[in-house]
């Protein structure tokens, strides 16, 4: 039982030390949402207000549709993305601080356990 007891628990680090590993990825994909879709969004949208655009619009059909068509679409994707990024920069933030606490307690607990039975000291 003692044997399974362990088993779990080192499951559950390593799941947790992977987990952490992954945190710096998702952190850069976090990171990225956060700079790149606010720049696409304010090219997007100077692109859309300027006066030249505006002009084309009026000269070129089908072509001034599709350019705002597919503006539009980095306009909403975007935004998605912006959101996505504060999001998993929250979680992330949350999630270390959870695991911070964790380390914390389970250093604790391993002292307590190791004073208790003195398995410190060496005989």
């Amino acid at each position: 039982m003692s044997d399974n007891h362990n088993n779990i628990l080192s499951s559950m680090d390593l799941f947790i030390e992977k987990i952490q590993q992954l945190k710096g990825l998702m952190l850069g994909v976090s990171f990225s949402a956060l700079i790149l879709a606010p720049l696409a969004i304010g090219i997007s949208l100077y692109l859309l207000t300027h006066p030249k655009f505006l002009q084309l619009i009026e000269n070129e059909g089908d072509f001034a549709i599709l350019l705002t068509v597919l503006l539009t679409a980095v306009l909403v994707t975007s935004g998605i993305w912006l959101v996505a990024g504060i999001q998993q920069f929250r979680s992330l933030n949350s999630w270390n601080k959870r695991y911070c606490n964790y380390l914390k307690k389970r250093e604790n607990l391993d002292k307590d356990i190791a004073s208790k039975y003195q398995l410190d000291k060496e005989e």
